[in-house]
């Protein structure tokens, strides 16, 4: 089961707001920015820069991802390690608040996120 439309609404405002935050300045964004992706039930944060082979394409890197599960009635949170697999975020595993997620990878307390 997808979210719903107000659902979405109500987190792209709160993405919107992290994103403002945390984005690099302006004068920087064409060679790193950060940007997100809703696909179902996931939600997406990912780094944005030139493809190291191509400078013209740009290549997204996955920082952080938050997963609801509707029977629980909670978001997973997770990171994305070095052998590429996304990782349950062990100090913060999940929580009923998405904006309590945004919040935990804003603090990104072990450098698991953003290094």
């Amino acid at each position: 089961m997808a979210l719903t439309q107000i659902e979405l609404k109500r987190f792209e405002k709160a993405l919107s707001a992290f994103l403002e935050k945390r984005r690099p300045p302006p004068h920087i964004r064409d060679k790193l920015d950060l940007g997100y992706s809703i696909n179902g039930q996931s939600i997406e944060l990912f780094e944005i820069r030139p493809d190291w082979q191509d400078k013209s394409k740009k290549s997204q890197s996955p920082v952080a991802k938050a997963t609801y599960v509707a029977t629980k009635k909670v978001w997973k949170v997770y990171w994305m390690r070095r052998d590429l697999k996304w990782h349950g975020y062990e100090p913060f595993a999940e929580t009923k608040l998405f904006e309590a997620f945004l919040a935990v990878v804003d603090r990104d307390e072990y450098g698991c996120f953003f290094g």
